[in-house]
C-alpha cells in the first residue's frame, strides 16, 4: 500500500540520517523519491518501496495552490 505524498510534504522517517535528523523534504515523486535532509541539506533517492516501509508520519503536508485559490473568497 503506497502512502499518498505530494513535492513539499515535510516527512519523519524510522531511522536518523548520520547527520542526526530525522525530517526530511520530497522533491521528487515517480518510481524513486527524492528526498532533502533538513539539517545538512544532503539529497537522496530511494525506492518508493523502501520510503514506504522507512516512513513514520507526515509533519507538514505542502498545500496544492489550485485547491486553496478556489478555496478562498473573491476580492
Amino acid at each position: 500500500m503506497y502512502v499518498e505524498i505530494h513535492l513539499g510534504d515535510i516527512v519523519r522517517l524510522r531511522k536518523p540520517h548520520p547527520c542526526g535528523s530525522y525530517d526530511w523534504e520530497v522533491v521528487r515523486l515517480g518510481t524513486d523519491v527524492g528526498l532533502v535532509c533538513q539539517t545538512c541539506g544532503r539529497k537522496v533517492l530511494l525506492q518508493r518501496g523502501v520510503f514506504n516501509k522507512r516512513l513514520k508520519t507526515i509533519l507538514k503536508s505542502a498545500a496544492n495552490p489550485a485547491e486553496s485559490a478556489e478555496d478562498s473568497p473573491p476580492a
